[in-house]
């Protein structure tokens, strides 16, 4: 186990539960890695109450941390694969300094709209068997203090990548208040889905997810691309800024990336 405290410019935040977090090994050496562990603590990562899930671990951090928080931080799951399943050649750009990050990104392939009850995605979702609604009206109001929209608009998955500065915007106080939320209203971790740009006062679909477009899917399809002579114009790409640095945090089992490239800013 590796521990460096010194500041880093880019920092990878998981939260973990049960996964297996050997693809961390694979992280290139220039990020700081956080791992927050809400299982049995075989991580060796930080502990925390299972509570709240990736939510409650993602405000956690930007509380404790508000103050010393790096350039560009990372927010994924324990096993972000099935909604961001390019992550790793993700956080290889960001380290290479190939990808600009302004000041917040969603990750996924899947952006998405709902409205402030959750009935066109949350009610009929096959892991949502009783139908229950979201109360985003009411958990917008308690969280910004104010009247929330009609519909969100958010990648599907709750992870995402945003800059020092935009995670600012808020005071640490803000984070520590939205905790409460995180762990004691209904179905909380879903409500923050649909809005963690909003939390950075940021709009993550500005220019990805067109006016009027309910839906967008920016990964390739195999079986259609075979019949294609050029790649599907769908695919997405991810305007990042690049802010590099060393390194890697302990409470992680991360080897360096022979790969990687460090560009000092």
């Amino acid at each position: 186990m590796k521990v460096n405290p010194a500041p880093s410019s880019l920092e990878l935040v998981v939260a973990r539960q049960t996964e297996d977090l050997a693809w961390l090994k694979r992280v290139p050496e220039q990020y700081r890695i956080t791992v927050y562990d809400k299982g049995d603590g075989s991580s060796g990562g930080l502990r925390l109450s299972n509570e709240g899930r990736e939510a409650q671990t993602y405000l956690h951090h930007l509380s404790e941390r508000h103050e010393s928080l790096a350039a560009t931080t990372v927010f994924v799951q324990g096993h972000p694969f099935d909604h961001a399943p390019d992550l790793h050649k993700i956080l290889r750009a960001l380290a290479e300094g190939t990808l600009a990050l302004v000041d917040f990104h969603w990750l996924g392939f899947l952006a998405e709209t709902d409205d402030s009850r959750g009935r066109r995605l949350f009610v009929p979702w096959s892991k949502n068997p009783d139908r229950h609604e979201l109360q985003l009206d009411d958990f917008h109001a308690q969280l910004f203090g104010a009247p929330g929209p009609a519909t969100y608009r958010f990648f599907v998955g709750a992870q995402y990548a945003v800059t020092r500065a935009a995670a600012q915007r808020r005071p640490a106080e803000f984070y520590h208040q939205a905790q409460g939320l995180a762990t004691g209203f209904p179905h909380a971790p879903h409500c923050f889905e649909r809005c963690w740009d909003r939390v950075f006062k940021s709009d993550g679909t500005a220019g990805r997810l067109p006016p009027g477009q309910p839906t967008a899917y920016f990964k390739p399809i195999k079986r259609l691309r075979s019949s294609l002579s050029t790649p599907p114009s769908h695919t997405a790409d991810f305007p990042f800024p690049s802010r590099t640095q060393n390194r890697i945090r302990g409470h992680s089992l991360v080897q360096p990336c022979p790969r990687a490239k460090t560009a000092l800013i």
